[in-house]
């Protein structure tokens, strides 16, 4: 059985949801995130990224960490993608080719979408939006956004699904990339496409699992 080093509220979120989806089992060992603690280095803190036990499987003290048998994975798209080919059935991919577009949807949403998704995000969690600065700040974000979401509704207004006309764990990689993004209640205006399908797959039992489950967690 894979383990997940992780909390819920980390990109660990990604995996569970594709677990539940799939039905394969994954067990989950809490690791909190340093900052979450008032002295993560103190000889009664729970495991955290901080922790040396933790740091030996993730030297750069990120969260998750998956580890099946011999093999650990750090990247939560990696581990995505590793589980749905080894454990997901229909949610991976079924040939060569339906790999590869996965792959490329992978890298699309963590280089041209997630790290401005993240800022939008950080903006509304730390309530800077509305400060001038962060207004100054989110039109930086919304306009740099712009070009691949419009790849991306482009692509959906056509597509029921991001790779091979079911749900996958593309589509899972990429909706838990745009939910950032949806912390602007603006900005998806423009994307029907990517809003509706976006709503869909949160529509999903799976999600709805993973997502109590995450709060659930306290912050």
């Amino acid at each position: 059985m894979p383990i997940l080093f992780a909390s819920y509220r980390s990109r660990a979120s990604r995996a569970v949801w594709l677990s539940l989806e799939a039905g394969f089992p994954l067990e989950m060992r809490m690791v909190l995130q340093a900052y979450r603690l008032a002295d993560p280095l103190a000889a009664d803190a729970p495991l955290n990224t901080l922790s040396p036990g933790f740091l030996a499987l993730s030297p750069a003290g990120a969260i998750p960490v998956m580890q099946d048998g011999d093999l650990i994975l750090s990247e939560s798209m990696a581990i995505n993608l590793y589980l749905a080919r080894r454990y997901g059935g229909d949610l991976g991919p079924v040939d060569a080719a339906e790999d590869a577009v996965m792959l490329q949807w992978a890298f699309y949403a963590a280089t041209a979408i997630e790290p401005d998704a993240v800022a939008i995000m950080r903006l509304y969690t730390d309530n800077r939006q509305d400060s001038a600065e962060g207004r100054d700040e989110l039109a930086y974000r919304r306009d740099k956004l712009q070009r691949p979401l419009r790849v991306l509704d482009a692509h959906l207004a056509i597509h029921s699904h991001m790779v091979g006309g079911r749900f996958t764990v593309a589509d899972i990689n990429m909706a838990e990339v745009v939910r950032y993004a949806t912390n602007d209640p603006d900005l998806m205006t423009g994307f029907p496409a990517v809003q509706a399908w976006y709503d869909t797959s949160q529509a999903r039992p799976a999600f709805q699992q993973m997502w109590a489950l995450r709060l659930a967690e306290p912050v």
